[in-house]
């Protein structure tokens, strides 16, 4: 299961770098205002645009300019990532392998951006273009970052699951344990009253 996991990772990334591409190529950059090259709607309603910027910080701009720093960070997350996979592959449950997998291939697609800033000075920062229309605030994003996302929660989720079903197994443990002991004690009634009646046989 890490086999194919980590070859999931290697395909999301490699989808991740190819829209990347495909944006640079046919998007010019936007430098100020936001400008929209196709928007996609249901009827009257906008879901969302396809845009181009660059972003040299995270989420919301955070930590904008610390490409150093976020670098640095995002490296040991996603190798402390690596090497829990392999290290509990063998216990770890399917599910969660492949939502580590995930958050692995979305957390690689964008470091490489990051790192494309200190290689390339003409590298202004990670691709983002994609802008949810009935949420004008929300930051541009990208499929990376979505990676990120549905991996997280789906991790949640997946812990959520496993700790309800053990607290249902340890439930029916401790319900099985009290019914076996009831039997038991009820038995130990019957051979403390038996054994009076046996000493009276004795002594007739």
């Amino acid at each position: 299961m890490l086999i194919f996991s980590l070859a999931l990772a290697c395909v999301l990334i490699s989808a991740d770098q190819l829209i990347k591409y495909l944006v640079v190529l046919n998007f010019d950059e936007c430098r100020g205002a936001v400008r929209t090259y196709y928007t996609l709607s249901i009827g009257d309603f906008d879901v969302f645009s396809l845009t181009h910027i660059r972003n040299d910080g995270a989420a919301w701009s955070i930590l904008g300019g610390q490409t150093i720093l976020l670098v640095i960070f995002t490296s040991v997350v996603m190798l402390a990532i690596l090497v829990y996979m392999i290290v509990k592959r063998k216990s770890m449950n399917k599910l969660e392998t492949l939502a580590l997998a995930v958050i692995l291939a979305g957390g690689i697609g964008n470091l490489i951006d990051r790192a494309r800033i200190l290689i390339d000075p003409d590298f202004s920062g990670v691709i983002d273009y994609i802008l949810l229309d009935f949420l004008p605030e929300f930051p541009v994003f990208n499929f990376a970052d979505i990676c990120i996302v549905v991996g997280g929660i789906g991790l949640c989720l997946i812990y959520l699951v496993l700790e309800i079903k053990d607290h249902k197994r340890k439930k029916l443990s401790q319900t099985a344990a009290t019914e076996a002991h009831v039997p038991q004690a009820g038995g130990a009634e019957e051979n403390s009253a038996a054994q009076p009646g046996n000493e009276t046989d004795a002594e007739v």
